[in-house]
């Protein structure tokens, strides 16, 4: 049977709880706060539940609560306050400290009965939960530590080396001809169609886990075969006409091949992502070939990539509180966003106009 640790300073309640719940569980009883540590202590807080009045000499209940937090083991032992207290602030005091629920006196037998009941099957549950988590954690930890030995296995490939060169050298290859556009724009339209340019390889480590997750070897010409996305462009504009205006001026440059194009401007992700996406073959020039790399440029307005931003670190972050309220103010951001990058975009023109 479950241990119940019940806790008051009244004999009578506590015989009275003892009757309810002996028949279910193991009753142990203290007579104060102190005495109901020492027995935690000693049974190593493997008690299914502890019934804990709030008004005792020596320690009160509440102190009791807050050593029990202070240790951590309040998430170990669940805790119903038992008391004649019929103030909300203080029933509301005791649940913001962590116990699991507050029960009025005088004791009700089916009322206790059914909360304790409630109680440890909740707890149970919790931890079945928590030891889940826990083995999942400890499984992803291992396909970690592989893929990081999978990864440094790569790096020190000389033929992994020699392609990244080939990813490094499209990257220069593209900005360099995105480069001559702005230049060109500067001149003869007096300003320029985009802001800046961000540019990055995939590590080693995000190649392999990418190979895994879609079950292709591990190998330099499966990295060719099946990734499009090892070299990256992500090109920051003011307004979204510049960026279709871009796109197109890149893709018509006549030694560069359009694989696919992704359009989340117009068709954005259901989180509210936006972005131009384009895979290109671009070539680039060696001292014996001329060969083509796939290489991917993303497109965005400084909103977008904001937005974009802040989404990613939502993504990665641990033990966040209202995710789906997070999510969904994401997504109403994402909207105001379009609108006033349009807005902004018709503000542009008007004033532009005016200029002529």
């Amino acid at each position: 049977m479950q241990k119940i640790l019940v806790v008051d300073d009244e004999e009578i309640n506590r015989e009275l709880l003892r009757v309810i719940l002996e028949s279910d569980y193991e009753v142990d009883i203290a007579s104060d706060g102190i005495e109901a540590l020492d027995k935690l202590e000693e049974h190593g807080y493997e008690t299914a539940a502890v019934l804990l009045d709030l008004h005792m000499p020596k320690m009160d209940g509440f102190e009791v609560v807050m050593r029990l937090k202070q240790q951590g083991k309040l998430q170990k032992v669940p805790v119903l306050i038992i008391s004649s207290d019929d103030a909300a602030e203080v029933e509301s005091r005791c649940l913001e400290m962590g116990v699991m629920d507050f029960i009025h006196k005088p004791f009700e037998a089916s009322v206790i009965k059914n909360r304790v009941n409630n109680t440890i099957e909740l707890s149970a549950y919790k931890k079945q939960l928590e030891h889940r988590v826990e083995k999942q954690e400890e499984t992803l930890k291992q396909q970690n530590r592989i893929i990081e030995m999978q990864a440094e296995k790569l790096r020190e490939s000389n033929e992994f080396d020699r392609l990244m060169l080939e990813y490094r050298a499209a990257i220069m290859e593209v900005e360099t001809r995105l480069n001559i556009l702005n230049a060109e724009f500067s001149q003869e339209y007096n300003r320029n169609p985009f802001e800046a340019i961000k540019s990055r390889l995939k590590s080693p480590k995000s190649i392999y886990g990418k190979l895994e997750l879609r079950g292709c070897p591990v190998t330099v010409a499966s990295i060719r075969e099946h990734l499009t996305d090892v070299a990256g462009l992500r090109v920051i504009c003011s307004f979204p006409d510049d960026i279709y205006r871009l796109a197109e001026l890149l893709v018509k440059q006549d030694d560069f091949i359009l694989i696919r194009k992704k359009d989340y401007i117009k068709h954005s992700k259901a989180n509210g992502y936006r972005s131009l996406h384009l895979i290109l073959d671009v070539p680039i020039f060696l001292s014996n070939e001329k060969k083509y790399v796939k290489t991917e440029v993303q497109f965005r307005t400084i909103a977008m990539d904001f937005w974009a931003s802040l989404e990613h670190k939502l993504k990665y972050k641990k033990n966040l509180e209202n995710t789906e309220e997070i999510v969904r103010q994401l997504k109403d951001c994402s909207d105001t966003i379009e609108m006033l990058d349009y807005r902004m975009q018709e503000l542009r023109d008007k004033i532009e106009g005016f200029n002529e």
